[in-house]
């Protein structure tokens, strides 16, 4: 039998693993859709980087906040519209998307501004991973998940595209989630 703390996971979430962030890095995070991976990108980066969110509602900033504390993270939040990013030109080294519940299809007209905000507040070869939902696994092929990941993903990449990232690629699809990588040139 194995133990863990509170503050301790047994492994990295896939999210984090794919996200390829590391520790020293500054990441910002668009909207939350698990709090875990909120708390595990936020412990990723440790004391020498910077973890910043930004959601659209208090009740996004309050799960966002109990994923960090859950982890032992220091977390920079900010509530604000997605459209135009509170944050400095170049600021992070990667942007992280929480699309599994459909952050940027809800967003509408204002999806490819976001982007755009996310292309700015990146450095220069800075990347974007956008995590959504992917092919169903285990009981979820039970209840008839999402039908197509593959047009969602191609969706992505084309909204990454048109937001001026190059290139654009499906990095995987597993354990239900898919992963959609930009780069700033």
């Amino acid at each position: 039998m194995s133990f863990f703390f509170r503050n301790s996971t047994p492994r990295d979430p896939l999210a984090v693993t794919m996200s390829g962030v590391r520790m020293g890095e500054r990441v910002l995070q668009i909207g939350v859709d698990d709090p875990r991976v909120v708390g595990a990108i936020t412990a990723k980066v440790g004391l020498s980087g910077h973890a910043a969110i930004a959601v659209a509602d208090e009740p996004s900033a309050d799960r966002a906040r109990s994923g960090a504390a859950e982890a032992g993270g220091l977390l920079d939040l900010h509530v604000t519209a997605l459209g135009a990013l509170p944050f400095d030109p170049g600021s992070f080294d990667a942007v992280v998307v929480h699309n599994v519940d459909g952050l940027l299809p809800s967003l509408g007209g204002t999806a490819s501004m976001a982007l755009a905000e996310c292309r700015r507040v990146l450095r220069d070869g800075g990347r974007i991973v956008v995590i959504e939902r992917g092919t169903p696994t285990g009981m979820a092929t039970w209840f008839g998940g999402q039908k197509n990941p593959a047009a969602a993903s191609a969706v992505t990449e084309a909204a990454l595209a048109a937001a001026g990232f190059r290139p654009v690629r499906a990095l995987a699809d597993r354990e239900g989630l898919q992963f959609v990588e930009g780069l700033k040139t």
